[in-house]
């Protein structure tokens, strides 16, 4: 009987990366899954039938809420750990952090790289959106440094196959660890997403409301054009935005998900201002058969066809932002052509190729 086994950085929050990891649990259910922590609580129910094997992380004071504290420890944690020694013909890491570096030997070993560790080799503009003081900023640099060779030399080993999740991620795997790639997109949950026989005139965000996100772009953009915009979700820049926002613009917080799935059927347009490795929220709008208005960049130019299923400003600044708004006409949009696109990124589709992989790779 073949045995697989799945590696995962941390089990404490959900985002788009404990999505893929459930659906590789429903293509392996039998994989047990190696991780860093498991704050059992702050999880799902469905994950406690799961065999989930942590580490001695896991009994760290304060690691569930604060995990980033400890982040020179997961590389260290994770390179102790050997599954070369356990029966495993396969080993496959769904890599964000540092869970790539587990020990495989002469194992096959897939890694679906979410993203080349940002804050390794992104650190510059990690320190600045976490506004890190220079203080901590300069005494972390060696560390980093330290991780960063550490993150590479792990990326060499020949046994190790990467799978990106956008052609963005693609070059960032070849421009960092010197490694080719195929692409296989994440799942998105497109069955939960219907067209609406009528759509309003507002446009829609919805999003966590940090810096990266760049929902200050659009504020700004809105407040020029003044159209009306409704912002969904909830973040420590949502008081500053508030304050930027004419009367056009209203904030509504976080929404049950059959509220936003409403709101996104029937938006004349999504906005989606900031740069992301994929971006699931896009692939949802037109799941609901809308457009999309996005910055031309990451993995928005895999998942919305200009002229097609959306439109693209190419300068992140209000003014690029407000000029696509004012260019596209949403009207001329077939909410079909929508739909069909997203359905390339549904989770059938993901199993499908990922299984081709797995199946690929055990033959030889």
């Amino acid at each position: 009987m073949t045995k697989i086994a799945l590696v995962h950085d941390w089990l404490n929050q959900q985002g788009g990366a404990e999505r893929v990891l459930e659906e590789l649990h429903a293509l392996l259910p039998l994989a047990p899954i190696h991780t860093s922590i498991y704050w059992q609580a702050g999880m799902p129910a469905a994950y406690r039938a799961w065999d989930i094997r942590t580490s001695w992380m896991d009994h760290l004071p304060g690691i569930y809420r604060h995990h980033q504290l400890y982040f020179p420890l997961y590389a260290l944690t994770f390179a102790r750990l050997n599954l070369q020694r356990r029966g495993y013909d396969l080993i496959i890491s769904n890599k964000s952090g540092f869970c790539h570096g587990v020990q495989t030997g002469d194992i096959p070993h897939l890694s679906y790289c979410l993203a080349p560790t940002r804050y390794v080799w992104e650190y510059e503009a990690y320190a600045a959106r976490e506004s890190l003081s220079p203080l901590l900023k300069g005494a972390l640099n060696p560390v980093v440094k330290l991780l960063r060779r550490w993150d590479y030399a792990v990326a060499q080993r020949p046994t190790t196959h990467f799978i990106a999740i956008s052609t963005a991620i693609q070059e960032r795997i070849r421009r960092y660890y010197g490694r080719e790639s195929e692409v296989i997109y994440p799942p998105v949950a497109i069955e939960r997403y219907h067209p609406a026989a009528q759509h309003a005139d507002y446009y829609l965000i919805v999003s966590r409301l940090v810096p990266y996100k760049r929902i200050d772009l659009a504020v700004r953009a809105f407040n020029e054009l003044g159209l009306p915009l409704l912002i969904v979700g909830s973040g420590r820049d949502r008081e500053t935005l508030e304050a930027l926002a004419k009367s056009n613009i209203q904030f509504l917080g976080h929404l049950p998900d059959e509220d936003v799935r409403g709101l996104l059927a029937r938006c004349k347009a999504f906005v989606f201002p900031g740069r992301e490795d994929f971006g699931i929220a896009p692939v949802e709008a037109q799941a609901a058969g809308r457009p999309v208005i996005a910055y031309g960049v990451g993995g928005a130019l895999d998942t919305v066809v200009a002229g097609e299923t959306g439109a693209f400003f190419h300068e992140p600044t209000s003014e690029s932002l407000a000029a696509a708004v004012r260019t596209f006409d949403a009207s001329a949009v077939d909410p079909l052509a929508c739909r069909g696109n997203a359905e390339r990124f549904s989770a059938a589709r993901f199993q499908q190729e990922m299984g081709a992989v797995i199946e690929r790779t055990l033959r030889r």
